[in-house]
């Protein structure tokens, strides 16, 4: 099961912070291989301060992911708690139970907060903790008796179309999308990269079904492996997929692989694809981003994908309640509609 946190108090252990509120939270179940923990939170809104992102503020109602993707950046954040295994991200997941109320707190002093707001940034919304304690759920309620904000969320996982009610109010009083991320349409390497995660086929049905509801939904390909998922020919295909499921918009990134994931991908790259080693050790010696030549390519890849099949992001017009926000909170021009004809599926091959 991994290591064991001792509950001793923090003058002993010298633990403090998030480190000693995860000391301290109760085991409240156990399943299989995994532990779920109450996690005690002071704030649910947490700036984003790299300037990297899109957003201002992002929101995780868990810490940790049983999805287990081996790629994951978010390890590190165990790392806060003095959980050095990087298999316990997975194993040991902190559920901040007492979070929705702290967000409807939050959101009713958000003047100043600044936006958008993102959900599901470190660890995955929806994974299967969520069955349990409908955290995720509890604070799309929260949403819902607000309006006029920009906000998204990000997940692999269908269980978000248990939620499809209060996405359809949400959609109708913020400016509001879903993304879903779709790694690769390849189910066996799929399998191998999100061992936990829903298979893509079905990850593009709840795509299908958020659409269909008039959710505004797009897809992210993220992340964007050298050697493994970033062929133009799969990239193609997933656009054409994407978009024949009725995503609106089409969003990659690259790799990033933080010290802590490096630990984890690096046997799993050694055991299941030994001959992108040394290619991967070469591009990851320096940064845990990748720059230059590749990065422009596959940009301008994405670009022509997003072009080709009309996943522009146009958001159409905005709702009536997010135009008069209750909150005064602004919103950025909406990009010009693009009118690129979707091209048959057939064609990508």
């Amino acid at each position: 099961m991994g290591c064991t946190l001792v509950r001793q108090p923090a003058g002993k252990t010298g633990l403090v912070g998030i480190a000693r509120l995860a000391a301290q939270s109760p085991l409240v179940r156990e399943r299989a291989e995994v532990e779920y923990y109450r996690l005690p939170v002071r704030s649910t809104l947490n700036r984003e301060s790299s300037g990297r992102m899109p957003f201002a503020w992002t929101i995780n109602p868990y810490r940790g992911c049983e999805f287990g993707c081996k790629y994951c950046y978010a390890r590190y954040t165990h790392e806060f708690m003095e959980l050095w295994d990087g298999r316990d991200f997975e194993r040991k997941i902190y559920a901040k139970v007492a979070a929705p109320e702290l967000l409807r707190t939050e959101l009713r002093e958000a003047r100043d907060k600044g936006l958008p707001i993102a959900l599901g940034t470190a660890t995955d919304p929806y994974q299967p903790a969520e069955k349990h304690f409908r955290i995720t759920r509890e604070m799309l309620g929260v949403f819902a008796e607000f309006s006029g904000l920009d906000f998204s969320l990000t997940t692999k996982s269908v269980l978000i179309l248990r939620d499809r009610d209060l996405l359809e109010t949400i959609t109708a009083r913020h400016r509001f999308s879903v993304h879903m991320t779709v790694t690769t349409l390849d189910e066996c390497l799929a399998r191998q990269l999100e061992p936990q995660a829903p298979a893509p086929a079905k990850r593009l049905e709840a795509v299908r079904a958020l659409a269909r509801a008039g959710i505004r939904v797009g897809v992210n390909a993220m992340p964007i492996l050298p050697g493994l998922n970033d062929a133009a020919r799969a990239l193609e295909m997933l656009a054409c997929r994407a978009a024949e499921a009725g995503a609106k918009f089409l969003y990659g990134n690259l790799l990033f692989l933080t010290p802590s994931a490096l630990k984890q991908f690096m046997p799993f790259l050694e055991k299941e694809f030994p001959h992108l080693v040394k290619r991967y050790r070469q591009l990851y010696a320096r940064s845990a981003y990748l720059r230059g030549e590749y990065q422009e390519k596959m940009t301008k890849l994405l670009a022509e994908l997003r072009a080709r099949y009309g996943l522009d992001g146009h958001r159409g017009e905005v709702p009536a309640a997010a135009r008069h926000p209750q909150m005064a909170l602004p919103f950025d021009s909406a990009p010009a509609e693009a009118r690129f004809p979707l091209t048959a599926c057939h064609n990508a091959l």
